[in-house]
């Protein structure tokens, strides 16, 4: 254009041109507005996420119900390793409450303060999933018109929850690794390392060492994982816990649906807590739900149909049930801790110091071997010091 004739362009010419430029420029204009919307609209929606996933992770250990000695041990093990950095690998069926132990380990830890991110790698299609754990630069593939931060950003500082980690595909298993061992990451379709400083926790209700053995799981990934294994008992195995968690979750529904009831019969607890509960925790709650949703009065209406009443074979006896109901009766108070604890001292006595067995002081007082030493322990009670 330097070099050509000042009469090749026309008044007109020059005039379409300069409407021409002045239309780009809006164009390019609305195009910048646009991409700082989306960004400015995709940080809110992270921040949000943010903010309510933090919301649910103020629940603390002393939020989560139980009396049984298993969830004792359970939880000694979580506050040990909340205060350190170690990775955290959650084991446990269904339902079991894997999730509500993540947040607990969370928020005892000292990055309650940042920011707790959770994924469900089994939610999330293979072909999406390496971008969501680890963002992607504009351009990396078609539809990509802006950066994106991925989880392991999003979470820096804080925790990083991938949840059904068994269900990680095999090509992503290795980018895994990698992050955990360098604490640092590539987006996709990006040249730059970006350091995370990050503490992981994964759950999964899979055998991963089977899947190892299968060949399914990455053995060096699994050795990564597996640094502080934690143990969740399905709700069979601590029955006693069955009428604290009925209670709950019938004041939770009752309360949600302006509901008053305020009873929960005691034939209705002996069914509860006859059931294996294949879906555990999670199982239980949709149960009471459909009972509250169900009941016409002060009393739960129980409804279990013939799916769900597979009964346990080894819970002939009432001691768990009666321990646990009296438990609901009569709450803990420092009065009550010493009343009991002068009651369980004097059946020790009685019974020369024997706490199992079919004269031994758990059958006495009515409950469970493991629940009596439970009790022993946190109200001090030794066997010497009695005899």
């Amino acid at each position: 254009l330097a070099h050509t004739s000042s009469t090749l362009f026309s008044e007109e010419n020059c005039q379409l041109l300069q409407h021409i430029a002045d239309r780009i420029a809006i164009a390019v204009g609305n195009a910048d507005a646009w991409r700082s919307m989306t960004d400015l609209q995709e940080s809110l929606q992270q921040e949000n996420h943010q903010l309510s996933e933090q919301l649910l992770s103020n629940l603390g250990v002393g939020d989560i119900i139980y009396q049984s000695q298993a969830m004792e041990d359970l939880l000694q093990q979580v506050d040990i390793v909340a205060k350190s950095d170690s990775t955290v690998l959650i084991c446990g069926e269904t339902g079991t409450g894997k999730e509500v132990i993540a947040r607990a380990i969370h928020q005892l830890s000292p990055r309650r303060d940042k920011p707790l991110v959770k994924i469900n790698c089994a939610a999330i299609p293979a072909s999406l999933l390496e971008s969501e754990l680890f963002g992607h630069d504009k351009g990396a593939f078609t539809g990509a018109i802006n950066t994106h931060r991925g989880r392991f950003e999003i979470a820096d500082g804080g925790t990083l929850f991938l949840d059904e980690i068994g269900d990680l595909p095999l090509e992503l298993q290795p980018k895994l690794l990698r992050v955990l061992q360098e604490r640092e990451i590539e987006r996709l379709g990006g040249s730059r390392t970006i350091p995370v400083n990050v503490r992981v926790i994964a759950a999964t209700n899979r055998d991963l060492w089977q899947m190892v053995e299968d060949r399914q799981f990455r053995s060096d990934l699994f050795y990564r994982l597996n640094v502080f294994p934690l143990e969740l008992p399905p709700l069979r195995d601590r029955p006693e816990d069955i009428p604290l968690l009925a209670k709950h979750f019938t004041q939770k529904m009752a309360r949600h649906m302006n509901r008053a009831i305020d009873a929960i019969p005691t034939e209705a607890l002996r069914q509860l807590m006859s059931w294996d509960w294949p879906g555990n925790v999670r199982e239980l709650e949709n149960v009471i739900e459909r009972a509250v949703l169900l009941t016409r009065g002060n009393n739960l209406n129980l409804h279990l149909n013939v799916r769900q009443s597979r009964l346990l074979p080894t819970l002939n006896e009432d001691s768990a049930l009666r321990s646990s109901m009296a438990q609901l009766l009569h709450p803990t108070t420092p009065e009550n801790d010493e009343e009991e604890r002068q009651r369980i001292v004097q059946v020790l006595r009685e019974t020369n110091g024997i706490v199992a067995g079919p004269r031994g002081a758990a059958t006495r007082l009515g409950m469970k071997r493991t629940t009596l030493l439970s009790r022993m322990q946190r109200l001090g009670i030794s066997v010497r010091e009695v005899l």
